[in-house]
């Protein structure tokens, strides 16, 4: 039985590559920062909190991330730990960079200690391409971070090809553009409009305060893109690849979709505050996998309108304290 090591396993990507990982035959193991309770976590919302081992351990701490690796023993090790907020990144720059930027060095020099054969995959994100003039963006893009959220992730991206090149480390990097679910917390936007939406139609909320809706972001479905992961460490060579759908769509674009869901239009609803306009924003971002798709035999499955209509529908459920009927993959089973 192969053994998985996730950092981070209480977030979206870790819950539902938890589910991917145990039912590929995985022993599954995972890190979280604190004991706090797993009752509101994805893990339990997808029933896998008694499924899986858990460990307290934190990227800042070397020392218990090498307790974890010792326990663990790990076949693969998925780093999916983050301060994963480009907003919260402008707020707490220094965090950010110790979590996302020095985390990842010091776990692969722990790595290389402990686990030397293990194979590692790194979360990267298309932030960091930030300005980068291509459209889409590819593996060879320019990275152009525009914000310490891009900043920290292209120093881990950076770090993991030199762990590769210098040591021989088995590291590849997925280059993640935005992928999000019924999972999604809502301090990330797509979750925030999609709740305000199941408020709005039950009559518990009037209006939706919003940043920008002219920015362009190619959006996914989380749940495609953990496989993804999976199938990057079962190649013979470490690569990066972009995972990503190839299609850009406005903040505005959801917003209407999500608000057509229930009947409404938002243009009722949805108001401008310049509190969540970023000081540093990228209008557009719209990532190529035709190298995933090449190698890997990947592409996503779930269209943007199928992706927005879920996230809804589950937050209607929510609202409506039926917590049971939400779908959280578009599996039978989900």
């Amino acid at each position: 039985m192969p053994r998985a090591l996730i950092t981070g396993i209480a977030g979206q990507d870790g819950a539902y590559l938890s589910k991917w990982l145990l039912g590929h035959g995985y022993e599954v193991w995972g890190t979280l920062r604190d004991d706090k309770p797993l009752a509101q976590s994805p893990l339990h919302a997808l029933g896998l909190v008694d499924s899986v081992h858990v460990v307290i351990a934190d990227l800042r701490d070397r020392t218990s991330m090498d307790a974890a690796i010792r326990s663990c023993q790990p076949d693969e090790i998925y780093n999916l730990a983050a301060q994963s907020s480009v907003s919260r990144s402008f707020e707490f720059p220094v965090e950010t960079g110790q979590t996302n930027g020095i985390g990842v060095a010091s776990l692969l020099s722990t790595l290389r200690e402990l686990a030397p054969s293990a194979r590692v995959f790194q979360a990267s994100s298309g932030e960091i391409f930030g300005d980068s003039p291509d459209v889409p963006q590819t593996e060879a893009s320019q990275i152009r971070p525009k914000s310490p959220y891009g900043a920290s992730k292209a120093y881990a991206y950076f770090m993991s090809g030199i762990y590769r090149q210098a040591f021989g480390a088995y590291v590849s990097s997925g280059i993640l553009f935005n992928h999000e679910s019924p999972l999604r917390p809502e301090t990330f936007v797509t979750r925030k409009v999609t709740a305000a939406v199941a408020r709005v139609y039950t009559g518990r909320q009037s209006e939706l305060l919003m940043g920008n809706l002219d920015v362009e972001r190619d959006w996914g479905f989380a749940w495609d893109y953990v496989q993804a992961m999976w199938l990057m460490l079962q190649q013979g060579q470490p690569e990066d690849y972009v995972l990503a759908t190839g299609q850009t769509h406005s903040l505005r674009e959801f917003v209407r979709l999500a608000f057509e869901t229930v009947g409404l239009d938002y243009r009722r609803y949805v108001k401008t505050d310049p509190r969540f306009i970023r000081p540093a924003e990228t209008n557009t971002q719209v990532g190529s996998p035709a190298k995933a798709g090449e190698l890997l035999g990947w592409s996503p499955s779930t269209s943007f309108e199928t992706l927005v209509q879920l996230m809804v529908e589950a937050d209607l459920c929510r609202v409506n304290n039926d917590i049971s009927a939400i779908r959280y993959t578009l599996e039978p089973d989900s």
